[in-house]
């Protein structure tokens, strides 16, 4: 009787192109719906509204002013959520931490996000600067820990987990 690991693998390593895509999409998705959704019971407008703001960091208010900046924000989004996956991806092998506590390592990863979104990269755009608010703040980042940083890690630590002489061969 094969084993459940034979079935599932074909006993061939898996792509990390794959794995990357899966989490990328995954976490895009569960951190988009999630923003939808909140956006709409805060507001009770129309939650495309959330995909223009995004649109308008690169276009600015002009982003408003049609259904085209809709798919731009959809884009501009996930661009994001893979970017994360990516560098998570390939920092894993790399720390320690994150494969002996893949579920601390991919909150706290989340933290990050919050973090680097919010301190260097909404700076840089064309989004009129946030006022900080803590109960935001905290809000956004368990967001990102639970939606990105979670399910990120676990994917990139069931994959390694499946192919770990990558990670004794450094081989990413």
């Amino acid at each position: 009787m094969a084993s459940t690991q034979t079935v599932f693998t074909n006993n061939r390593p898996s792509k990390p192109i794959a794995t990357i895509i899966k989490a990328g999409l995954i976490a895009g998705t569960l951190d988009i719906v999630t923003a939808l959704i909140m956006f709409y019971m805060k507001t009770h407008k129309d939650p495309m509204i959330v995909f223009k703001y995004i649109a308008s960091a690169a276009f600015g208010k002009a982003a408003y002013s049609g259904a085209s900046f809709i798919v731009a924000g959809i884009v501009f989004h996930y661009i994001i959520a893979f970017s994360f996956t990516i560098l998570y991806f390939f920092l894993y092998p790399r720390i320690k931490f994150m494969h002996n506590y893949p579920v601390l390592a991919g909150l706290t990863y989340g933290i990050c996000v919050w973090l680097i979104m919010n301190l260097l990269v909404l700076p840089l755009t064309q989004l009129p600067p946030i006022t900080f608010n803590l109960q935001s703040a905290i809000t956004g980042t368990i967001v990102l820990m639970l939606a990105i940083g979670l399910p990120v890690s676990l994917i990139v630590h069931n994959y390694f987990s499946r192919n770990k002489r990558m990670i004794e061969n450094d081989v990413v």
